[in-house]
């Protein structure tokens, strides 16, 4: 398969009357069954028609991802949420008012018109509503319902930029939508409503506090954090290893001193060892860390940057070969419990705590 690279303007701005054609070309690719790769403010999504089954199965066969692991259907008015539920609770809408459109996944009850391809086999489906004007108008022009996990390979860290979908994806969909960087660089939040209380399922940039001020009581699975849940995955990212580089990846936890003096001794023992290493590493502790590649994600006062960053830095180690990598730890408050949700993932829980 040739793909096709559609570029736009760059960032999260209006749609130009140029661009704006040539996503309508692309939400046809989408209506004949195609896939195709888009920037959202979230990560880079490859996205198929969410009500055929067929579109669906392609885009599990392009990523290579367990068909149980559930699709998000993405939709760009709210009432078009309407002929993919069973029903619309007051909670939906009021979260919706809040925090749509952005980076926020509700699930709910699914209609018959959302095949079971795109559900994982649930009777549950997930919904969103991006922010992005690119996406919003790709949306529209495929007929309303599209379908998109993030756009890469399974297991490795999603692509903030379309160059590592074009790494991942090239030959295997019809187009990748080039819309340069994105914004936030981690997943939406995901937030079950068919439950009592309402409960975090994948943390994100909306936040439980932010959630709660909108519904009151709202949980967060107990799992998130931890590697021992044996449960069937009801969103996506809950049961496979994800965001993985190729490299192995140590999350070190402890005060500061402590955590820069291990990573440096364990880096030095690996190089001796033949390994090519590389460090992760805040930008208040960057000059003091010693490896064959040493990154700098950011600010511990600024948690945003750290988040767009993060992938970006996972996927720059597998182009520089870097074979062991350690990581700073971050705190599970706010929006870092996002951050150390998809940390710990791409470490496979391995977690060296001082």
């Amino acid at each position: 398969m040739e793909t096709e690279i559609i570029k736009i303007r760059p960032g999260e701005g209006p749609v130009s009357e140029e661009d704006e054609e040539k996503l309508r070309a692309a939400g046809a690719i989408l209506q004949q069954g195609g896939l195709v790769a888009f920037p959202t403010e979230t990560v880079y999504g490859l996205g198929g028609d969410a009500l055929n089954p067929s579109s669906s199965q392609k885009i599990y066969a392009a990523k290579g991802r367990p068909s149980d692991n559930p699709l998000i259907v993405h939709i760009y008015r709210f009432e078009d949420i309407y002929k993919i539920t069973k029903e619309v609770p007051e909670e939906a809408r009021k979260i919706a008012d809040a925090f749509w459109p952005g980076p926020l996944t509700m699930i709910l009850p699914k209609s018959n018109a959302v095949p079971y391809e795109t559900t994982g086999g649930l009777d549950t489906v997930a919904i969103r509503m991006p922010s992005h004007p690119a996406a919003q108008k790709l949306i529209k022009y495929s007929g309303g319902y599209i379908a998109a996990p993030s756009a890469n390979t399974s297991g490795k860290p999603s692509p903030t930029v379309a160059k590592y979908v074009e790494e991942d994806m090239m030959g295997r969909i019809d187009a990748i939508i080039d819309g340069g960087e994105v914004g936030i660089g981690l997943e939406s939040t995901i937030i079950d409503l068919t439950v009592t209380p309402p409960q975090i399922l994948r943390p994100g940039y909306i936040t439980q506090e932010k959630l709660s001020t909108v519904l009151g009581t709202v949980d967060t699975d107990t799992t998130i954090l931890r590697a021992d849940s044996g449960q069937a995955p009801k969103a996506p990212g809950m049961k496979y290893r994800h965001y993985a580089p190729r490299g192995e990846l140590t999350i070190v936890e402890g005060t500061l001193g402590q955590v820069r003096e291990y990573i440096n001794r364990a880096a030095a023992a690996d190089h001796t060892a033949g390994e090519k290493t590389g460090i992760i590493g805040t930008e208040e502790m960057l000059s003091g860390y010693i490896a064959d590649v040493v990154k700098s994600v950011g600010s511990r006062k600024d948690e945003d940057s750290i988040a767009r960053h993060l992938y970006t830095i996972l996927r720059e180690f597998d182009d520089e070969g870097v074979t062991k990598i350690y990581s700073e730890g971050f705190s599970t408050e706010g929006f870092g419990q996002a951050i150390m949700n998809r940390l710990l993932k791409a470490a496979g829980h391995k977690v060296v705590k001082l």
